[in-house]
């Protein structure tokens, strides 16, 4: 029997600090993809896939994250006079009800783990719950966690989103060591947190989207510090495995952005502008030259 995924985890406690000096004043979060922050895409999606209740873990210096998600009623009211309502539509779609929201602190930088561990509290026992990492930033249809919703429905358990990456770029990730291959689906039989170069099991590493057991946060009550002196959420899943519990992986339809990277941010940026029809002529253009330039100057 599977629970429906009503809500939903977001790390948001992180520094940026390889986006300064952006975000000295500015939550990365916040920063944008064409007009969008990051945080609006997750959003988005997770509301796609029937997310109702939205979970915030984060730290000090994020309070601009609770202002853009309220009501902005007098910007809305000059918008509406001026019969803007191409923009009072796009400013109407930041807002979230009332008790929609929850924030909690997380006061150390002890990881992943422990940062959905934070929002233990806001679950209850028996629910399922999904985590989203806004550095990851998936343009698919229908979105990345609503396939994997999809699929929770057939498999239960907990459930990954994965990718195939080149073998020597595996220690950046979490990878999947693959008990059965299904086509879209796999069965985990393990995981490893960034392995060791030449060591990973197998080229499917695990990117931000998950949809978790309620006894994956049991297993964070009980973990220590893992790689990087940090509390692995992976090695909290990787538990599932240990006590016979099932994991899958999910080959979702779509390209992934690792916005967490300046140059990633970049080509997310680039990718979201060419699918606008507003900017889309006029973007090629630039691009264009661009190439042109660099083709001259060789």
């Amino acid at each position: 029997m599977t629970y429906k995924v009503t809500k939903a985890i977001f790390p948001l406690a992180g520094l940026g600090t390889r986006f300064l000096p952006a975000t000295k004043s500015i939550p990365k979060e916040i920063m944008t993809l064409v007009d969008r922050p990051l945080l609006q895409y997750a959003i988005d999606e997770a509301r796609a896939a029937g997310i109702e209740e939205f979970i915030f873990v984060t730290s000090k210096g994020k309070n601009v994250l609770e202002d853009y998600f309220d009501h902005a009623h007098g910007l809305e009211s000059y918008l509406e006079s001026k019969g803007k309502a191409a923009l009072l539509d796009d400013l109407r779609m930041t807002n979230m009800e009332s008790g929609a929201i929850a924030y909690i602190r997380q006061h150390k930088a002890l990881g992943l783990g422990h940062a959905v561990w934070c929002a233990r509290r806001l679950l209850a026992d028996d629910e399922p719950f999904a985590v989203l990492l806004t550095d990851d930033v998936i343009m698919a249809d229908p979105p990345c966690l609503q396939q994997m919703v999809d699929a929770y429905g057939e498999t239960g358990g907990s459930m990954v989103a994965i990718m195939e990456v080149p073998k020597e770029k595996t220690s950046a990730y979490g990878v999947l060591d693959v008990a059965e291959d299904m086509g879209a689906i796999v069965r985990a039989t393990g995981m490893v947190e960034k392995p060791m170069q030449g060591t990973a099991p197998s080229n499917l590493a695990m990117i931000g989207r998950y949809i978790l057991a309620p006894s994956v946060m049991e297993n964070l009550n009980g973990l220590k510090q893992g790689v990087d002196g940090e509390i692995q959420l992976t090695d909290a899943i990787a538990d599932e495995i240990r006590n016979d519990r099932e994991v899958y992986g999910l080959r979702f339809r779509g390209q992934r952005f690792d916005c967490g990277s300046k140059a990633g941010f970049l080509q997310a940026t680039v990718a979201f502008g060419l699918e606008r029809d507003d900017l889309r002529d006029e973007l090629f253009e630039f691009l264009g030259d661009v190439s042109a330039m660099r083709c001259a100057a060789e």
